[in-house]
């Protein structure tokens, strides 16, 4: 395996970024950013810990979820999940996070690099409250660098087109995968199937 092994050498392979690639990143979120972020019902939350073992989770909602405070902080509400807390144990251990806006059909995306923190201010929940129920917990985030990625990567991938889907029986079965992954007697993949479909419909938040 040949390794490519220092930045000047990925450089002389790849050149450098133009003068439009250097000067998109600002340092706050502009009107342009937060009207993005309010369209965007999806976003993925990178996160490592202080030893750098990085995780990387999703998180979803009817567009506008995530909170703009103001120009330079924003807060992700924690809605119920599996109790793993990945991203929030990295937090404590290494606020650095960054954050990639989606919205669907569009294939460019909104890039958010910044520190985060973890807060329980209601104050400030109850504005993500959904049917009276306020998250518990919510990321914060101080904003530091926000840019936009262009969307080579979602016209390769096809992401948006539904012709270029594989039809819904030939994909992963998600229920058959965490059986055979927990590995546990109990944990049949008919009881796993059936526990995703009642936290699905009765446990979103």
């Amino acid at each position: 395996m040949s390794y490519v092994v220092s930045q000047e050498e990925l450089r002389q392979m790849l050149g450098t970024p133009s003068l439009r690639g250097q000067n998109k990143v600002i340092p706050r979120m502009d009107e342009h950013c937060k009207d993005f972020i309010s369209h965007s019902p999806f976003v993925i939350i990178a996160t490592s810990d202080h030893e750098g073992n990085c995780d990387s989770s999703p998180r979803g909602d009817a567009p506008g979820f995530v909170y703009v405070l103001d120009d330079y902080h924003l807060v992700i509400p924690d809605r119920p999940g599996n109790k793993r807390v990945d991203s929030m144990f990295n937090i404590l251990s290494n606020p650095k996070v960054g954050l990639l806006f989606i919205i669907p059909g569009m294939n460019e995306t909104l890039r958010i690099n910044g520190e985060a923190a973890i807060i329980k201010d209601e104050e400030i929940l109850e504005n993500m409250a959904v049917s009276g129920k306020i998250p518990s917990l919510g990321i914060f985030v101080k904003v530091e660098q926000c840019y936009m990625h262009c969307g080579k990567a979602f016209k390769r991938s096809g992401l948006w087109e539904p012709e270029s889907w594989a039809k819904k029986e030939s994909l992963p079965n998600a229920a058959k995968i965490l059986a055979a992954h927990v590995n546990l007697p109990e944990m049949t993949e008919e009881r796993i199937a059936s526990d995703l479909i009642e936290g699905y419909t009765n446990k979103l938040y």
